[in-house]
């Protein structure tokens, strides 16, 4: 009976133990996972500063202005619906151009500004995300319109 006792509180252990190690996994990847957001959802839903997300949509033309000191941009980015201001310090993608995609990580300032830390990826202009139905890219003049 002793025996049988030990197998029980050592199961009862174990789960506990499981349980607190899924718990805690499950917390570090709420803390450190960046959700997509697209300009509109920074807009209606809002983001509180400081809090890591990946921004995605198309970079303004004529937006797009390089500071002094030679290594920061300011730029907008845009998904038809509503344009949020970003900028970035460091070594732009080569492919990173007004008109063009962008997917950006990073977290806004207290004035609204999107700080990006990395220029993850430039898609394809004739892609659009799922967030972006019902709209149409005109690749001549980069606006992006609601379908007709």
């Amino acid at each position: 009976m002793k025996a049988k006792h030990q197998r029980l509180i050592l199961a009862l252990a174990a789960l506990v133990a499981i349980i607190g190690a899924g718990l805690l996994a499950v917390s570090a990847l709420k803390d450190e996972a960046a959700y997509f957001y697209a300009p509109n959802d920074v807009k209606t839903k809002g983001v509180d500063p400081g809090k890591a997300i990946r921004l995605g949509g198309m970079v303004v033309k004529g937006s797009l202005k390089h500071a002094a000191d030679g290594v920061t941009i300011n730029f907008d980015v845009t998904d038809g619906k509503a344009t949020v201001p970003a900028t970035f310090s460091g070594i732009a993608p080569d492919l990173f151009k007004e008109g063009s995609g962008v997917v950006a990580e990073g977290a806004f300032d207290r004035q609204g500004r999107f700080v990006a830390t990395n220029l993850l990826a430039k898609h394809d202009e004739r892609y659009m995300p799922r967030e972006l139905d019902g709209m149409t890219y005109n690749e001549i003049t980069h606006e992006m319109k609601a379908a007709p």
